[in-house]
């Protein structure tokens, strides 16, 4: 049983495997340090508890990474269409009745189960599939307006509209992940920087919808979190990033002093949104620059699967949804050094969270499909037993 497991494990990409581990077990030891107030407030002092409760997590997240990389790439594209469909409505619903919290309606209440998860992690996959999908369809006449870039950029423009509404700072990341793969694949530059001005042009009208509505929608809040970041006063910084400053200061040049941080029983989020900051505090500097090493390995070995892939959709899908994981992860590490403004996105993989991380490992296991089917490629190429499939060119 254990030997299959590692067997299957072994036909993906063992150094993804490796990144995804190594991040569980410094988010384990990270999320333990940073929710020891949250217990005691929350569970009577009882600081296992989320600590048993965020291992649960992480373990169902493992699993489904495994057991989506056993499920061949090419059925999501078969499936990249419905989940769209799905999505659109789901996205719906949550604007107009998803759970209210930090003053945001991202969250919906599955019936019978109970658990609460952000229709926008299942519209980014579905969207990166969908995008993927239609531009290898579509490479024949992926030049053309109407028949290449329309069906291309409506869907873009539908989900990404809907999720500016609640969630800016999400919308924006999957806006970005879904230029770069249609930049690889082949758009037309001009179209490409049509679908930028469009983007423009959807946040200011977002930003007005919300600024008109009776209430008030995010427009507070986007406008405070731009202010306080321009005009920040550096003797005198707001809250969030004046513990997050501490922390990292504290943390120094190297440190091992697990569960030894201080600014985590102060700093708002430290287990989500500014769990970096406790990483840094205790584990230093060195401890903040292996995370991201970490990520940038993912990246780099994301890039040598798609070079390596023979098909567009296999090859943008991946990219994609790395790319969006990638992306999260290092705003989330500059809103907590203080290079951008605060924006309440999470640390992929790292910060305590529910089905986000369900939603993260799905992907992850998608790519690790694709990893799979890519090193059976290349093993079957070099023995001469299987003809390499014509490859479609990326801009790459």
């Amino acid at each position: 049983m254990v030997g299959n497991i590692i067997e299957n494990i072994k036909k993906g990409d063992r150094i993804i495997w490796f990144v995804l581990i190594a991040l569980s077990v410094i988010s384990l030891l990270a999320v333990y340090s940073s929710t020891r107030s949250l217990a005691f407030r929350q569970q009577g002092g009882n600081t296992e508890f989320y600590l048993i409760k965020h291992l649960t997590i992480l373990g169902a997240g493992l699993l489904f990474a495994y057991l989506v990389q056993k499920v061949d790439h090419r059925y999501f594209s078969k499936v990249a269409t419905i989940l769209l469909g799905i999505s659109v409505p789901l996205l719906i619903y949550t604007l107009f009745f998803g759970e209210e919290m930090n003053d945001a309606k991202r969250w919906i209440t599955l019936p019978v189960i109970n658990m609460s998860f952000q229709t926008s992690d299942f519209a980014k996959l579905a969207l990166i599939m969908y995008t993927s999908r239609t531009l290898a369809v579509k490479q024949g006449v992926i030049k053309d307006f109407w028949d290449g870039f329309v069906p291309i950029m409506l869907p873009i423009a539908v989900i990404c509209g809907l999720i500016m509404m609640e969630n800016m700072s999400t919308a924006l990341i999957l806006f970005v992940t879904n230029l770069i793969i249609m930049f690889l694949g082949r758009v037309n530059m001009k179209y490409v920087f049509a679908t930028i001005g469009l983007g423009v042009i959807m946040i200011g009208l977002v930003v007005a919808i919300s600024y008109f509505s009776p209430s008030g929608g995010r427009y507070e809040t986007w406008k405070n979190r731009v202010l306080d970041y321009m005009y920040a006063d550096p003797e005198n910084p707001s809250y969030q990033i004046l513990h997050s400053n501490i922390a990292i200061a504290n943390g120094g040049l190297v440190r091992l002093a697990p569960g030894k941080c201080t600014q985590c029983n102060f700093l708002p989020e430290a287990y989500s949104d500014f769990i970096f900051a406790t990483i840094i505090e205790e584990y230093g500097l060195a401890g903040g620059a292996f995370v991201i090493f970490l990520y940038l390995l993912l990246l780099y070995r994301i890039i040598k699967i798609v070079q390596n892939s023979q098909r567009i959709f296999s090859a943008l899908m991946a990219l994609g949804l790395g790319m969006s994981l990638v992306i999260q992860a290092f705003i989330n590490m500059g809103v907590a050094v203080n290079l951008l403004p605060v924006t309440g996105l999470t640390l992929p993989f790292v910060s305590m969270g529910g089905t986000s991380i369900w939603f993260n490992s799905v992907a992850i296991g998608i790519i690790l499909s694709v990893s799979s089917y890519v090193k059976s490629t290349v093993k079957d190429t070099t023995t001469n037993t299987r003809t390499k499939q014509p490859q479609v060119e990326l801009n790459v």
